[in-house]
């Protein structure tokens, strides 16, 4: 109660409030970084997996629209895009008269590595495969690193 007589006695009067005290101590000040360190550690080791996480899923996702758009390609055209004309050919109008004006796909997306996505036909896990070669651009590997295709699970 004391303090509060205090604060409205001298709110106008620009005195210190309690004698002494003129900031904040280096030990409050360790403690507020220590603890700011460790709600800092917790948050990046649970946030960090969930963006790996996050990152194949979208390339799954990129995948299944790209495989989705080929063989649309396929029932427009009877055949599916040759290895010359890739999967560039979603996007661009090749020769011929049953290709749609607004293309089977707006744009190609880069993998979330950064990275084009691959085509191949024949495929070897069916008729074509669409896929990353993952966090290692490069072909197969292990967690991270795996390919990611149309052939994945999910």
């Amino acid at each position: 109660m004391d303090i509060l007589k205090k604060i409205f006695e001298n709110r106008n009067s620009g005195k210190k409030l309690l004698e002494g005290e003129d900031g904040f101590s280096l030990i409050e000040l360790m403690v507020v970084i220590v603890i700011m360190g460790l709600l800092t550690t917790v948050v990046v080791i649970n946030v960090l997996p969930n963006q790996d996480r996050a990152m194949v899923e979208k390339a799954k996702a990129d995948i299944r629209v790209i495989s989705q758009a080929v063989e649309m390609y396929r029932m427009d055209q009877m055949k599916y895009p040759t290895m010359e004309q890739g999967i560039e050919s979603l996007a661009v109008a090749p020769e011929g008269n049953n290709f749609r004006r607004e293309g089977y796909i707006k744009s190609l997306p880069k993998d979330p590595w950064g990275q084009d996505y691959q085509y191949l036909i024949p495929g070897e896990h069916g008729a074509f495969d669409v896929f990353s070669f993952g966090a290692d651009g490069r072909l197969g590997g292990e967690g991270l690193e795996l390919d990611i295709g149309n052939w994945s699970e999910g």
